[in-house]
Order: structure tokens, then sequence, then C-alpha cells
């Protein structure tokens, strides 16, 4: 491990970053660089996969307390659990088998049961679903010696799609927050598989000026050492319980934590004091999304280190080069689609048939900004490339407005049938 120099690391550094946490910083990695060098020295080797709290926890507790869970292993139909060279992975699929399939994918720190609420409007409309939790989240185990960057999600995408006895080789991609970029992402490469791409509340185009001085010091300078970035960022995330909205005796502690570890301008995973104290599905009501996140950091040994990867190297800020080449691929559907009737069925066989896709954003939404993302969406895609939905709320919209969501993909299909 190399110590950067001081001159060095400042480059790419907010404006505004005090001198005296910059010089803490340096000294507190020089004194801690030795460690992983005693250890590796005595031989310490750490395991390839981080395993879930289904077999650190679940085998301990009663199944009544099991049942009582934020995230129960049964908390959707059809769960599975495929092993792969990489981990575990939970999966849940359910709803016709002869139905139009839909592949959700959820954001960075709650797990597949936050979008199961979507899962079920879809399949009450005669879809086939499948939802996953993405590596270190949830029940699915943390790869410890990989990073979660592009390459390992989308190889967790094909092994999902691998484990179903059905196949999935054209179905319709809906990813939420960080699973919005990484269905760009993987559409990028497997554009042929997707029917259509819908984003909701999707990062990926984040401006970077929303990162402010405190996680550009956690996550990107390379000041601190990992282990003790692992413990800072640990206190960081874990969020109080929220009471849900009308909840006897509730008190805004969500919005405490924000004010206490997030000021102004500088923002990574808390959606805001209403994300964290959002019912995590009407079928759940007395369970909020911070009680799930809390969960995971309390008992998933390889959230924080997923999270914290995820952060640094994954499909989150703006400028990515993902949007420039899905842009090529829409144009290209375009084109097909107006050079002649043939064509035209030769580019719906071959996936993202409008040429379109469907961003979905919440009007009040404080980490994906409506004005800016969609100026910035239509700058990577163009006007005839995205069409643009803005519902009530605000980052939690994937769950207190899944019937909507629901509502307009549907009317998105009818307007660009394949």
């Amino acid at each position: 491990m190399v110590l950067p120099s001081v001159p060095s690391s400042l480059l790419g550094a907010p404006a505004g970053i005090p001198r005296s946490v910059l010089l803490t910083a340096t000294v507190a990695a020089a004194a801690c660089l030795s460690i992983p060098l005693i250890l590796q020295s005595k031989g310490v080797k750490s395991q390839l996969s981080i395993p879930s709290p289904r077999i650190k926890t679940l085998p301990v507790i009663s199944e009544k307390e099991s049942l009582a869970l934020p995230y129960p292993l049964d908390a959707l139909p059809g769960g599975r659990d495929v092993e792969t060279p990489y981990g575990s992975i939970r999966v849940y699929e359910w709803g016709p088998e002869d139905g139009e399939k839909v592949l959700f994918v959820h954001g960075i720190s709650t797990p597949c049961i936050s979008l199961g609420d979507l899962g079920h409007e879809f399949v009450g409309k005669g879809c086939r679903v499948m939802l996953f939790d993405l590596f270190g989240r949830g029940y699915s185990d943390a790869p410890s010696d990989l990073v979660y960057d592009a390459r390992l999600y989308v190889t967790q995408f094909l092994l999902v799609l691998a484990s179903s006895k059905l196949s999935w080789t054209n179905f319709n991609l809906v990813g939420y927050s960080l699973g919005g970029g990484l269905c760009v992402l993987f559409s990028r490469y497997f554009p042929h598989q997707i029917n259509s791409l819908i984003l909701v509340a999707s990062c990926g185009l984040i401006r970077p000026y929303h990162v402010g001085w405190k996680s550009w010091l956690l996550y990107s300078s390379g000041l601190l050492p990992d282990f003790l970035v692992k413990v800072l960022v640990r206190r960081r995330i874990r969020p109080e319980i929220a009471q849900p909205p009308g909840a006897a005796g509730g008190t805004d502690i969500a919005s405490a934590e924000v004010k206490k570890y997030l000021p102004s301008g500088d923002g990574d995973s808390n959606g805001g004091a209403r994300f964290d104290s959002t019912s995590i599905s009407k079928f759940r009501p007395d369970t909020t999304v911070s009680s799930v996140v809390r969960w995971q950091v309390d008992h998933h040994d390889g959230f924080v280190t997923a999270f914290l990867s995820t952060i640094r190297n994954a499909p989150i800020y703006a400028p990515q080069r993902d949007w420039k080449a899905l842009n090529k691929i829409l144009e290209g559907r375009r084109e097909d689609r107006r050079e002649s009737a043939l064509a035209r069925e030769a580019a719906s066989a071959s996936g993202l048939h409008a040429g379109k896709i469907l961003m979905i954003l919440g009007e009040d939404d404080p980490i994906v900004v409506k004005e800016e993302t969609i100026e910035d969406a239509h700058n990577a895609l163009g006007a005839d490339g995205v069409e643009i939905s803005v519902l009530p709320g605000g980052h939690e919209i994937h769950i207190t407005a899944s019937s909507r969501i629901a509502d307009a993909v549907e009317a998105f299909w009818r307007k660009y049938p394949a």
C-alpha cells in the first residue's frame, strides 16, 4: 500500500475542504499503514465471499423471530437461492409463466424487498417478474475479493437470468436508483435481449457537484486506509429507526440524521427523512426503509464493503460512457424503424424496439433532481430517445407510487408496442 502525497491527493478535491481535515486524515493514514502488512505477514487471509444473514443469522434465531425481521426470507413469492462462484444470490420469481417478463433491479442500500410492491403490481397486469438482491445486500452473499464495478454487476445479471427454468432471452428491464444505472450498463452490452428499458429515479446522471467534501474524503480521496473508512462509513450509513408516517409517538429522527451527517450539498445514499420513514411495502406497513437498512448494516457483514466499493466503482455520477453507447443503440433502432416495414420488424426483434426509453422521476427527489436529470437525459439521449414521466413524491416513489409507475409503464408499452 502506497500513501499518496497530499498534493496529488488534492487533485479533484471539493473546494472548501478544511486543511485540518486533510492533515488529520494524512496522519491517520500514515499511522495505520502497517496494520495490513502485519496481517499479511501473519498469514491472515480474507474469505472470497462473505455470507449473507441467511447463513449467519437465520440458523440461530427462532422461526417466530425470523418472521419478525424487517426483511424475512419469504417476504416475496417464488424465492430461491442461486449458488454461484461469486457466492449465493437470493432471487424471487413469480407470475404467469407465459406473461410479459420483467426483471427489476433495486438501489444501493435497500434490497429487493423495496421493489416488492412494484413486482406485485406487474403480476397483477399479467406479467412474469423476477427480483434479486444485489451482491452484499439482503440475502445475497458479498464477494470480498472483487471490485463492485460494471463487470461484477453485469455478471450477476447474467447469473440471475440463467437461474430461471424459463427462457429469459427477451424481457423488460426496470431499474431503480443504482439499479437504473446498472440497467443502462447491461442494456449497452445486451440490447438484443431488452424489449424495453424503464428507469425509476435512476442514477448515472447525478452531477458531481452533489458530492461534498465529507463524501469525497470517505469514498474518493485515498487518504484514509480502507479498514478505517469502513468503520466511518458504517457509522455514517446506519440510520436510526424512523417511524412510518402517522405512527404513534413518531419523531423526525431521520431528518436529524440528515442534518448530522449530510450537510448542505453533501449527499450519498440518504434519500431524506421522507425516504427513511417510508414503509417498505403496503404488506409490511410497520417496517420502514430505515429499519431494513439498519438490519443490513448490523447483520450482513458484507454490506458496508459492497456499499463502499459500489460508490467508488459503479456508474452513479455523470458523465457516464454507458449513456453515450446507449444513445447510439437507440438511434440505430429509430433509424431501422424509419426505413421500411421489414426493418421495423427486425428492429422489434432486436430489442429496445422503440428506440426510446422511459424515465420516471419524483417531483421532489433530493437525490435524482428532476430538472437536472431531464436536461442531462435529453443531452445524453436526445429528445427522441427518452420519454419522461414525473410523479408526486421523492426518492421513495418506487414504493409509494408503485401503482402509478406500473400504469405509466403499461401506457409506454401500448404507445410503443413490440
